[in-house]
């Protein structure tokens, strides 16, 4: 384990200046389900590891689920548990639910909160190896390890500055489908916004996730579906949110969003528009998978796989809308 200093916050802006006061040097910690492996194994150069950990833990008043107006309000440090059985969440943002429910094993929702899900950092192999084996490009080298080695767990839909390691959240997919916002102590971002393919995420250094708003509608149909090799334990070959107005029994607005298979959550237009004005016909449903995966590149062959797991999974989740 690399050496830190400890530090609890009793608020989010003591939290974020402290972050700013120790400028590049601080990470902050609520459940620890990431954070703790990466520094336990020594993934990190010492020079970029983390000098301070800020326990977000003393933070009061950030794990609450509630309706408020017209949104589905859900605090930064609400447990991924609670989340996937909370009455208003399944009422209005089912497929948010079905996501949470499919994160790792029950003791991993029961300590990992919903910001931490979404602002977790890749489970690239090269980028974690124990005792930091690889300075790849992530890390500031100049080298993918992965396009001439395993590509088995990264990106079939292109890199981010020559990086195609892929984006591990399964709550992120659900979030951007459902337009869903990130509030931090600073701004608001639109979850298709937030995400970054090289970063992880766009916040700023002491910026602060605090609240996630999910509009509270309840005309749509959604789906969420994973495929990993142990079922859910693992992180994510692939995954696929859907969200869908059905009107006369056509789709009138589609979104479908995938991540795992790609350096961050992407809509996949082509497959939305391909199945939008039609009806959910197995034949349909066939043809929009088809072109939801029609630019998928297979840069590696240890990866080709991923574009059969990504139509399948588009399949199942629009099948599950009808």
């Amino acid at each position: 384990m690399l050496n830190f200093t400890h530090l609890n916050a009793a608020t989010v802006d003591e939290a974020a200046s402290l972050l700013a006061k120790y400028n590049g040097q601080a990470k902050l910690i609520a459940g620890g389900t990431d954070l703790l492996g990466l520094l336990e194994n020594r993934c990190l150069p010492e020079d970029k590891a983390p000098k301070y950990i800020i326990n977000l833990k003393t933070v009061d008043g950030l794990e609450y689920i509630k309706v408020d107006g017209n949104f589905l309000k859900i605090g930064a440090l609400a447990k991924l548990h609670d989340i996937a059985f909370d009455t208003n969440v399944l009422k209005y943002a089912p497929a948010l639910a079905a996501a949470a429910r499919k994160v790792a094993s029950w003791q991993i929702r029961n300590m990992g909160t919903i910001a931490g899900n979404i602002c977790q950092g890749t489970r690239c192999w090269y980028y974690r190896a124990t005792d930091n084996r690889f300075d790849c490009s992530r890390k500031g080298g100049s080298t993918c390890f992965a396009l001439t080695g395993n590509m088995r767990e990264h990106s079939v839909f292109g890199g981010t500055k020559g990086c195609f390691a892929a984006h591990p959240s399964d709550t992120a997919p659900a979030l951007v489908a459902l337009g869903a916002t990130i509030v931090t102590n600073k701004a608001s971002y639109a979850a298709d916004k937030f995400f970054d393919g090289f970063k992880d995420t766009v916040l700023a250094a002491d910026e602060i996730v605090t609240e996630i708003q999910v509009p509270a509608v309840t005309d749509t149909k959604q789906a969420f579906c994973k495929a990993a090799v142990r079922g859910q334990i693992d992180f994510a070959m692939a995954d696929v949110a859907v969200v869908l107005k059905v009107s006369g029994g056509n789709v009138s607005d589609a979104v479908i969003v995938t991540n795992c298979a790609s350096t961050l959550p992407i809509r996949l237009t082509a497959a939305e528009d391909a199945i939008k004005g039609k009806s959910l016909t197995d034949a349909n449903i066939e043809a929009a998978a088809a072109a939801g995966v029609a630019k998928a590149q297979t840069i590696n062959e240890t990866v080709t796989y991923k574009k059969a797991v990504v139509e399948g999974l588009i399949k199942r989740a629009l099948a599950a809308c009808k």
